[in-house]
């Protein structure tokens, strides 16, 4: 079987890992601060705070914008449920704005429609999650725009998109993002084998992740309430989670981090020959925000006809390719019907939703595995 998505592990990562193993630092050690400088050096930003999964880094980075019962986050459906869902874990109201039909990312222009009206009942989000899907930068200028004149606040889920640039700037240090999250699942571009991350400019939004975290406990001398009684002082300053990454994990993402941009040059590489080995079958393929380059997560491509998806997958499975389907939407999960949304209320979502597949596509795939990949595909859309 040839999957959609893998880790590659070198012997400098297992290196990295055993060197953890034999050391006095299972946890809550150096490694992880090392993780979060390489990262942080890497795309750009001030501020990194390494946590278990991009799930958690979503659920800490809304409660550290403060959302909570009364709040109303937005989001896409065209994501893993997580997107969604860390503004339900903190008590908040979820709204959905449709996805462009190019990107397979939000649709600044049903953003906009849907701002407009909002602000006519008084009923705007007071966060905006994006998400920059298989590894493609959302359209980033004209979000800025609207957050100007809306006033919401942006977390840029970019699990998918590490090492990708817009405008020459690379993702996790945006301007307009106040707080962007990376996830290092082992079919991301780099893994810690779970784990996530937050990255903010905001020293304050940083100090609170890190409280969060960590059971909402303080121990920096600076922002305790009370004076310090000595060096085994700490306070329980809010309500917060054990989201702690090991050093474990730590040390094999500071590891991957090493060869990202490797991974990045082969995966475009790779992207590459399937846009010119797929450009005559009756499929779109992904398409390339100008000023932007993707990390390429994931190859999404999107047939002609509903009807043939089962068909193909069925097809392609059986032949040993592992194509996957990202995402079902996220409205029309059956917890979200609960919520009372339903079929029709984003239809590029659920056109695009209808008609999707993933093909392999991850940094050791080799070419003669494509290659057959593409036969197959070839073979199943005759």
């Amino acid at each position: 079987m040839i999957p959609y998505g893998r880790q590659s592990i070198s012997h400098e990562d297992l290196a990295a890992v055993e060197a953890v193993l034999r050391s006095d630092w299972l946890t809550q050690g150096p490694a992880v601060s090392r993780f979060e400088a390489a990262v942080a050096d890497y795309v750009g930003a001030r501020h990194a705070v390494a946590v278990n999964s991009a799930t958690s880094a979503l659920h800490i980075a809304c409660a550290a914008l403060g959302v909570g019962p009364g709040s109303r986050v937005w989001t896409v459906p065209n994501t893993f449920v997580a997107s969604a869902n860390c503004a339900r874990y903190c008590g908040a109201e979820v709204g959905f704005v449709d996805i462009d039909a190019r990107s397979y990312c939000i649709d600044v222009a049903d953003l906009a429609r849907r701002l407009q009206a909002a602000r006519a009942v008084d009923a705007l989000p007071d966060v905006l999650v994006s998400v920059d899907f298989a590894g493609q930068p959302c359209d980033y200028a004209a979000i800025a725009d609207l957050k100007r004149e809306y006033g919401f606040r942006l977390i840029e889920d970019a699990s998918h998109a590490i090492g990708a640039t817009l405008a020459g700037a690379r993702i996790g240090a945006l301007p307009v993002a106040d707080i962007t999250v990376f996830s290092f699942h082992p079919v991301k571009i780099v893994t810690s084998a779970e784990g996530g991350m937050l990255l903010t400019a905001d020293a304050d939004l940083a100090a609170a992740a890190r409280r969060l975290r960590s059971h909402g406990i303080e121990r920096d001398p600076a922002r305790l309430t009370q004076p310090d009684q000595g060096g085994w002082y700490y306070e329980q300053q809010e309500l917060g989670w054990n989201y702690r990454i090991t050093d474990l994990q730590a040390a094999l993402g500071a590891s991957q981090i090493a060869r990202i941009d490797a991974f990045l040059e082969r995966r475009r590489a790779l992207a590459q020959r399937y846009d010119e080995a797929l450009a005559d079958l009756p499929l779109q393929r992904p398409w390339q925000r100008p000023g932007a380059l993707s990390a390429y997560h994931l190859y999404p491509i999107v047939l002609r006809d509903a009807d043939q998806r089962r068909q193909v997958y069925e097809r392609l499975r059986e032949a040993g390719i592992g194509v996957q389907v990202h995402y079902l939407p996220v409205h029309l999960q059956p917890y979200y019907r609960a919520l009372g949304f339903a079929p029709g209320q984003f239809p590029v979502a659920e056109w695009y939703a209808e008609r999707t597949l993933s093909l392999p596509l991850y940094a050791d795939l080799t070419e003669a595995a494509q290659d057959c990949v593409i036969a197959a595909m070839r073979e199943a859309l005759k």
